[in-house]
């Protein structure tokens, strides 16, 4: 095995990439890891494509993670009686609970709690923003609007009201549904749509426990307001560019790309890039070259990993998606000014022994031009640790944990791989040369630097730092 690339990419699977052939083809190609999207699809067919990720982490030994985005809030219009009625630019639109097909006239809202939060004046986006209406007046149970930005409406697409907080849980009903089964399953990650506030993630804290790590999605303004502390109770968080994207001018979203990067690798957490990165493969063999600087920009900017929903859920390549994105990021990392950005940009360490520790791991790995770092640990925090000091070897994670080594498969630079427990000293050192080289991260000859933690099998205890020579 030669190390992939550092930065990550998650593949979602849906109707194209269902068999375990497909799945096969998909991790061959680059995907670390594989997202079920809680949105789409029947429990069966979740089922079946875990049990196949399952079903291929134990014929190649290694750990593959699996994250399920739960659907979260999305308001919606209802029906119409023609599937779908045009709206022309000055018409008016009546937005109402009546759950009665609607028309050019009308437009079935079953969501009480929006008209709680509307207000004259304010804009209502339709469709992810491609139709635009302006709310004249508003009561308990309607809204009447104005046409701004009139054309075809299509039944259940979403709503999105700028500016607007909710008073919604990021967990529907259907949510709590779907997390029971999904922790049921063995899910590594869980994916938390619509985030506002940090209550949120605290309420899904209370829920998953240590069963699985939550990742925050952000997607809602309202989110940005304190970002700080939404981080800090997530294990990672992912831009979500497709809902934050509506919510807010397009020119805006770039460099809150960027601030969400800077606060994710600050805290020392995961970071994924989403939405649209590769859109144009939904349909096309190739990448328009837009995109493909669009992935690049999201490595160059310091993010954990990239992921590609519709290009591979339902696109026509979808194996050929995540191996343009695979070159992309490999092209990126042998750029020489990928390195002087990842060292410009990196963050001071924490006053912790398990920071020092790590810090100096990255200096003396540089020093005597290591040829990896090699971390053991429990819970993971010592390779999220080394991961966060973006170092310019792999990092070989060694653990005895499954549910850590698969969701360290997110961490950029991290190669995860089931290992042993080891009692003392002299064993770690001996089975840290023979994992390196065995698994094609280091050649005899070769220096090693080591990172634990005593005693052995502590979590969050990392404080013992050993240069080793592979025999």
């Amino acid at each position: 095995m030669t190390p992939r690339r550092a930065a990550k990419i998650i593949a979602t699977l849906g109707p194209a990439s269902s068999t375990p052939d497909r799945i096969r083809a998909l991790h061959a190609a680059g995907a670390d890891l594989f997202r079920l999207n809680f949105s789409h699809g029947e429990r069966a067919e979740h089922r079946a494509r875990y049990e196949a990720v399952r079903r291929l982490e134990r014929e190649i030994g290694r750990p593959i993670g699996i994250l399920v985005d739960l659907q979260g809030p999305k308001i919606r219009v209802g029906k119409f009686a023609g599937g779908k009625v045009t709206l022309g630019e000055g018409k008016p639109l009546r937005l109402d609970l009546d759950p009665a097909p609607g028309d050019a006239a009308r437009a079935p809202l079953p969501h009480p709690e929006v008209f709680q939060v509307l207000s004259p004046g304010q804009m209502v986006l339709l469709d992810d923003g491609r139709l635009r209406l302006r709310v004249e007046s508003v009561s308990a149970d309607r809204a009447e609007t104005v046409v701004v930005t009139g054309g075809v409406l299509g039944e259940r697409k979403g709503v999105n009201l700028p500016g607007a907080i909710l008073p919604l849980s990021a967990l529907t009903e259907k949510d709590l549904r779907d997390l029971d089964f999904a922790l049921s399953l063995g899910a590594d990650w869980i994916a938390l749509s619509f985030v506002q506030r940090p209550d949120d993630v605290a309420e899904l804290r209370k829920i998953v426990g240590n069963r699985a790590a939550i990742m925050s999605k952000i997607e809602k303004p309202q989110a940005l307001a304190r970002l700080d502390q939404i981080v800090d109770l997530s294990d990672a968080v992912m831009v979500a560019r497709g809902d934050l994207g509506v919510e807010l001018p397009p020119e805006d979203v770039p460099t809150l790309q960027k601030r969400i990067v800077r606060t994710g690798r600050r805290a020392g957490k995961p970071v994924v890039v989403a939405t649209q990165m590769l859109d144009s493969m939904v349909r096309d063999p190739a990448p328009t070259r837009a995109e493909a600087s669009d992935v690049a920009n999201a490595v160059y900017d310091g993010a954990d990993a990239v992921m590609l929903s519709a290009e591979t859920a339902s696109g026509a390549y979808p194996a050929e998606a995540v191996a343009m994105m695979a070159r992309i990021i490999g092209r990126v990392e042998h750029d020489p000014a990928y390195r002087v950005i990842m060292d410009a940009n990196h963050p001071p360490p924490q006053a912790t022994a398990a920071d020092a520790i790590t810090l100096a791991a990255r200096e003396v790995a540089t020093t005597i031009a290591a040829a990896c770092i090699v971390t053991y640990t429990s819970s993971g925090s010592t390779a999220l640790r080394a991961s966060r000091e973006r170092p310019a070897v792999p990092i070989l994670c060694l653990t005895g944990r499954t549910q850590t080594a698969r969701r360290m498969t997110l961490a950029w630079g991290v190669h995860c791989f089931f290992s042993h427990d080891v009692s003392t000293i002299d064993e770690m050192v001996a089975y840290a040369q023979e994992s390196a080289k065995s698994n094609g991260i280091a050649k005899s000859g070769e220096r090693i630097v080591i990172t634990a933690g005593m005693p052995f099998g502590t979590p969050g205890a990392t404080n013992m730092l050993r240069v080793a020579w592979v025999e």
